[in-house]
């Protein structure tokens, strides 16, 4: 396994046979992925919150032009309480793991602070968490038929309702029905 091919900058859809409850049904954007392991956010679980909370929480003081009700999700369940943000365009952010050529995740306050004085980047996604893997156990999931991968596609991440995220991102693929497909995985 020295040489993988990254799953960066793909989601994984969960299987409908996937019954660990902090992935049953979710659409995860893969961010980084690499002999060492994968890390990635789970883009439709949203929380009951939003960017106003957050700022509030962290003395962040924001303008009435703030994408203030911009929804917080579920990232995933490693570190809760760390939080997020997946940007397009990358720009020039304090700490930012660039995803793609566009597409970025970022760490520092600095973005939150830009995002408060509606100075932040063009699309903008929040979350608290992330889905991490150690070496080998997301290859391993996906050969176990826990997972589809394929690339990700912007307009589901930035502008669909987390409801249809599950499903349109399947569709990209060319699935109509999850629920149709087999729970067995094939080996050639």
């Amino acid at each position: 396994m020295n040489d993988i091919a990254s799953l960066a900058n793909h989601f994984l859809i969960a299987m409908p046979n996937l019954a660990d409850p902090n992935f049953s049904r979710t659409v995860t954007l893969i961010c980084e992925h690499s002999r060492d392991g994968a890390m990635g956010l789970i883009i439709n679980r949203p929380a009951d919150l939003h960017l106003r909370q957050i700022l509030q929480q962290m003395d962040i003081e924001d303008n009435e032009t703030a994408p203030l009700g911009l929804p917080v999700h579920l990232g995933g369940p490693v570190q809760g309480n760390r939080g997020f943000v997946v940007h397009e365009p990358l720009g020039n952010w304090e700490s930012t793991l660039p995803v793609s050529d566009t597409l970025g995740v970022s760490t520092s306050r600095d973005i939150l602070v830009a995002l408060a004085q509606n100075r932040g980047p063009r699309r903008s996604f929040l979350a608290l968490g992330y889905a991490g893997w150690a070496p080998g156990q997301l290859e391993r999931e996906i050969a176990e038929n826990a997972w589809l991968s394929g690339p990700a596609d912007r307009s589901i991440l930035f502008d669909m309702p987390p409801e249809q995220r599950w499903g349109a991102a399947a569709n990209l693929l060319g699935i109509i029905d999850l629920a149709a497909l087999s729970e067995e995985a094939g080996h050639a």
